[in-house]
């Protein structure tokens, strides 16, 4: 796919929003199990250390993909992705 194409702009889109997606599921997440009780619920403690892990690396990772997609619009010439 080059840049600027309608593949690549489809593709890009799905990616980026993806990305914001993810992110703001992480961020609902964490703000829910640590800011409200009632996001822990009947669960042991270990539920809620993994939750709290599980949402955390969603975060990160959707971070570094909105990162690394933000390459591209720095990018103006035609050259091919980075993967």
């Amino acid at each position: 796919m080059t840049k600027g194409s309608d593949n690549f702009n489809r593709a890009y889109d799905y990616l980026y929003h993806k990305a914001l997606s993810d992110r703001n599921k992480a961020e609902l997440s964490l703000n829910l199990l640590m800011n409200n009780g009632v996001g822990i619920g009947d669960h042991s403690t270990e539920d809620y250390w993994s939750n709290l892990d599980s949402a955390l690396d969603t975060l990160v990772d959707a971070e570094d993909r909105l990162d690394m997609l933000a390459q591209f619009t720095k990018n103006e010439s035609n050259e091919p992705p980075p993967f």
